[in-house]
């Protein structure tokens, strides 16, 4: 049986890839631990400076849990007294999104289709998401009785607002690529047959980008989210202090003294 992810490394990026198209890339447990595994080493690489998250297939980036498993192991835990269903969100959600959005080097979502539930969450984990005009996107949560997972209770609100979060949570609902890109959640959308070439020559852009410039940006914006002016301030004294010291910093300004283009190492 093929992988259910796949992970490369290769010119400082690392591309993962969801790779169950015939079930529209659903989460069982062997996916959902190999996507976590996949996120963490890419995260803990320095050899990796951005990461490409997408999925093969051109219906679906992720339709979230797969409830043809999901609803064996119910049965199962309802017999037995296990708790295999919802560890899942302890053992294999809440460390993929805090991977992808804790990693200090940026992550791009390519979505090629409908990412619903789970995969709308790990979309919005990305720092940047390049959606195909064909994708849409769907809470779900709510029309299988269930809540908020994979960290859309803390992204959804902050990209789109908590009234409007709300209300595509409580009436969850197809949401268009374009309607998507009004909304925030897209950050830019290419024709379908784009996608991929698109997502890449980003990812590689990024990944050939000054690193810890990068980091400290994706730290400061999630650190001011939830301080004070002030607070925040003393932050930004903190991370410029850290990009200053940088070998990438000295680069970019010899390289624009001298009306070149910089070449970064990432440190």
């Amino acid at each position: 049986m093929a992988d259910t992810v796949l992970y490369e490394v290769s010119d400082g990026l690392a591309t993962i890839t969801l790779n169950r198209p015939e079930a529209m890339n659903a989460l069982n447990v062997a996916a959902k631990a190999a996507l976590r595994d996949a996120v963490r080493a890419a995260a803990d690489d320095d050899g990796v400076r951005a990461v490409l998250l997408t999925a093969a297939g051109d219906r679906a980036f992720c339709v979230g849990q797969d409830l043809k498993e999901h609803i064996g192991l119910l049965a199962a835990d309802h017999e037995d007294g296990g708790e295999r269903t919802m560890s899942t969100v302890r053992e294999h959600y809440n460390p993929i999104v805090k991977a992808l959005a804790g990693a200090a080097k940026p992550v791009v979502a390519a979505v090629n289709g409908v990412a619903a539930g789970a995969g709308f969450g790990f979309a919005l984990a990305a720092d940047y998401r390049i959606v195909a005009d064909t994708a849409a996107f769907n809470t779900s949560f709510a029309g299988v009785a269930l809540t908020a997972d994979s960290g859309i209770s803390w992204t959804l609100p902050r990209v789109v607002g908590p009234g409007r979060a709300t209300d595509l949570l409580l009436f969850p609902r197809s949401i268009t690529a374009q309607e998507a890109y009004d909304l925030g959640i897209a950050n830019r959308l290419v024709p379908a047959a784009e996608l991929r070439a698109e997502a890449r020559k980003t990812a590689l852009a990024l990944a050939a980008g000054p690193t810890v410039a990068y980091a400290a940006l994706k730290e400061s914006v999630a650190y001011g989210l939830t301080h004070s002016l002030e607070e925040a301030l003393e932050k930004e004294d903190e991370l410029q202090t850290r990009a200053g010291a940088s070998e990438d910093h000295t680069i970019a300004v010899q390289a624009f003294v001298n009306k070149e283009k910089p070449k970064y190492r990432g440190r």
